[in-house]
Formats: structure tokens, sequence, C-alpha cells
């Protein structure tokens, strides 16, 4: 996984994108995420039609045929607004009452989960959460910058028939977190160590001169770095030593900065000579090293790693499967399939934590299987298929595939995001 460029999704704005692309989503949510990210799914200032006997602040005919009631977010006042419950979908209005910006959790009152966010919710600023409600309990939890949460008065719905609340899920915390990102850091110890062998050996070949040997142990050292996506933010400047690209730098291929695997990879597919690729491979071959000495005193951050579940094969869509990764093999297929393990590993740490919280668990493992079945019929014993070679519905297949399952995943970073509760 390359560095990201500008543009690309990195951990700050990962929620502010997330919530644009599923604002057009053409299928209902499959885990809880999908109500915990609806915030901004109902456009705000439509005509509203007032019902006399709806309570003050509900407005059940909408231009978009939802109730709406606007509730107040803020220190004093946390849920005013919400007096007379009714089951089925609606809207809450949030206005931010308080002097900065705020954050606010629907929940249930007797589980703790959550059934919708509004995050960055300026003053005085109001902003639409969609949900479904059933019989239970509810109640908003404000949560003003700079200041303790507050919890509003409990609303219960009663008489709500077969109406059943949207999905929701028990927050993930950091605590909880923990211990698939420790077992997770040491399955990348033990992949560093492979990596370090594999690279000595391309290493190797390029010392004694033997360029054919060198292009064929380039892709396997390779992708064991490709399966380590999810530590990558760990990695420092490592990453950019062993698997740097030339974005940024003004000299391209040529530029002195530009190092790691692609640098070699860009020399032993463009004729360079073993003399002039020692120093590269060298360079290459150090960097791995010490990533791997280094490796048992790094640590990762627990938040991160479910965000980093998507972010992978959003990655791997962002640039191997347009090939701006490509310097000369021809195998971003493989690389994407060497992501794909990475991800199916990192959720296997995941999945005690998701089991109880995603439905569509089933439908990921469904769309990771076929992912890999698409991809894998593009492997000739070793020899990838370059994407310049794929037809138009072999292309159209791979993009669909991985882009479905970058969608999916989306839930499972969503699922695992640590929310504030204090």
């Amino acid at each position: 996984m390359p560095p990201p460029e500008p543009g690309a999704v990195t951990a700050p704005t990962f929620r502010r994108r997330l919530d644009l692309r599923r604002l057009g989503l053409r299928r209902p949510a499959l885990l809880a995420a999908g109500a915990l990210l609806t915030a901004g799914a109902v456009t705000a200032g439509v005509m509203i039609a007032r019902d006399a006997g709806a309570g003050r602040d509900a407005r059940p005919f909408a231009a978009d045929g939802l109730r709406h009631t606007t509730v107040e977010i803020g220190t004093s006042g946390c849920g005013r607004g919400w007096t007379r419950a009714t089951a089925g979908r609606q809207v809450f209005d949030l206005r931010n009452t308080s002097a900065t910006a705020a954050e606010a959790y629907l929940v249930d009152a007797r589980t703790g989960a959550v059934l919708g966010e509004v995050e960055g919710l300026g003053p005085g600023t109001t902003r639409p959460l969609q949900v479904t409600l059933g019989d239970g309990s509810y109640a908003f939890t404000c949560l003003p910058d700079d200041a303790d949460a507050v919890t509003g008065p409990t609303v219960r719905i009663t008489g709500g028939g077969k109406v059943r609340s949207g999905p929701a899920a028990v927050p993930v915390t950091q605590q909880e977190l923990i211990p698939p990102t420790l077992a997770y850091q040491m399955w990348i110890q033990a992949r560093t160590v492979e990596l370090a062998r594999r690279t000595d050996v391309l290493r190797a070949a390029v010392d004694r001169g033997d360029l054919a040997a060198a292009r064929a142990a380039w892709l396997p050292a390779h992708l064991v770095y490709e399966r380590m996506g999810a530590a990558y933010g760990t990695f420092g400047d490592a990453d950019a030593e062993i698997n740097g690209t030339t974005a940024g730098l003004s000299g391209g291929v040529r530029d002195p900065g530009f190092a790691g695997f692609h640098r070699v990879e860009h020399g032993l597919w463009h004729g360079e000579s073993a003399c002039s690729l020692r120093g590269p491979a060298d360079r290459l071959a150090e960097a791995v090293h010490a990533l791997r000495d280094s490796w048992p005193g790094r640590r990762m951050d627990p938040a991160d790693v479910g965000l980093r579940a998507h972010e992978i094969l959003e990655n791997t869509v962002q640039f191997e499967l347009t090939g701006r990764t490509d310097y000369g093999s021809g195998t971003n297929l493989a690389t994407a399939r060497a992501n794909l393990d990475g991800t199916r590993a990192l959720l296997g740490y995941l999945r005690p934590l998701l089991r109880t919280r995603a439905t569509g668990l089933t439908g990921i493992d469904t769309w990771m299987n076929r992912a890999r079945h698409t991809l894998d019929a593009f492997d000739h014993d070793g020899r990838w298929t370059p994407l310049s070679r794929l037809t138009r519905a072999q292309r159209e297949k791979v993009d669909a595939d991985l882009g479905e399952l970058v969608e999916r995943l989306a839930d499972v970073a969503a699922l695992t995001d640590v929310r504030r509760t204090a």
C-alpha cells in the first residue's frame, strides 16, 4: 500500500467521506453502522405542514413524507423537544443550542446501543438524523466539545405493533480493541521476518548480476509487504523507504527520493544494469531489516484497526486497479490479491467484536470469496495478467467486485470507531 496521496482517504477525513458516499447507497445497510451514519441522508429545509395534534415540535407531513421532530443538543436541555414518541421511520432535526460544536447519539436506553449519530454539529446549526424506531426506550446523548456528556430524558415508545427499530450497535471501547490489536501486531511481526528473508533473496540475485532471478524474486517479496497493509500507519518513514512511489517527487523515477520495491521494479523491467540496481536493492534490504528489528517496540493505535480494514481495499481500488503503482512488472492484480489477504487476516482478529454487532458478516465473507475467485483467475502459475490486457468485461467485474467489498467494509470501520462517552 503506497503512502496516501493528496485526496486519499486518511483517518481524520474518513468519517466525512463515508457520510457522503452513503447518501447514494443503493442497497439497505447490512450492518449496524447503516444506521450510525445516516445523519446527512435527509435534506434539511423541506416544506412542512404542521399537525396541531402531534406536539409542539413534531411535524408529520414533510415533503419527504416523514415525521420531523426538532430536538435540542447541548449541555442544558439535551433532548428537549422530543416529548411524544411515535414508532416508525422518522427524522430528528438536531439543533445545537450550545456555544461550541457538538456531537449527539440516539441510544437505546436499556442496552446503550447507538441507533444514529451526528458529528461536527456547529453552534446554532441544525442537521437531520433519520432513524426507524420500534417499541422501546430511547434517549439522546449530547457531547459538546470541551464539556462532559449529557444524556437527555428517556422517551418510551409502546404500541408500535410490527415496527422494528433500525439496526443499532453497542459502541466498541478502546479496551475491547486492545486484544485484537496486539494479536495482529504479533502477526505483523512474523510477516516482517518473512519479508526480510525474501528481500535478502532479491538483493542476493541483484548482487550476483542474475536479473532474471531478481525479477522472479521481486514479486514474492513485494507481496509479503502488501499483505501488511493495515500496519502501514505504524511504519512511519519506513513505508516510503520500502514501498514508496514517485508521487510528489519532482524527478519522477530518477528522483533520489524514489526508493524501495517500486524503485527496484522500475529498474528490473526497464533494462537497468545489475550494477545500477545494487544501491537501490541494498537500500531496500536495509530498510526492511530495520523495520523487522524495530517492530517489537512499535505500537499500533487500537482505534485505527477497524478503519484499516476498510482502508486497505479502498486504496487498492484507488491505486492498484488504476495502475498508478505499476512500474513495469504488470502485477497490480497480484498486489490486489495480497491486499485482500491482508484484509482477511485483520478481519479474523476483529471478528469476535463484530460477531455481536454486525448482521452483515456473512455478506462480507461472501464478497471476500467472490473477489478472491475473480482475482485468482488472472494468476497463471505466478504470472499475472497485467491490467492492460484485461477485456472490458473482465475489468468491469474486477472493479465491481472490489468496489462492492469496499462499500461493505465501510460498515466495519464505522462499527469499530471508538465513540466518546464522557
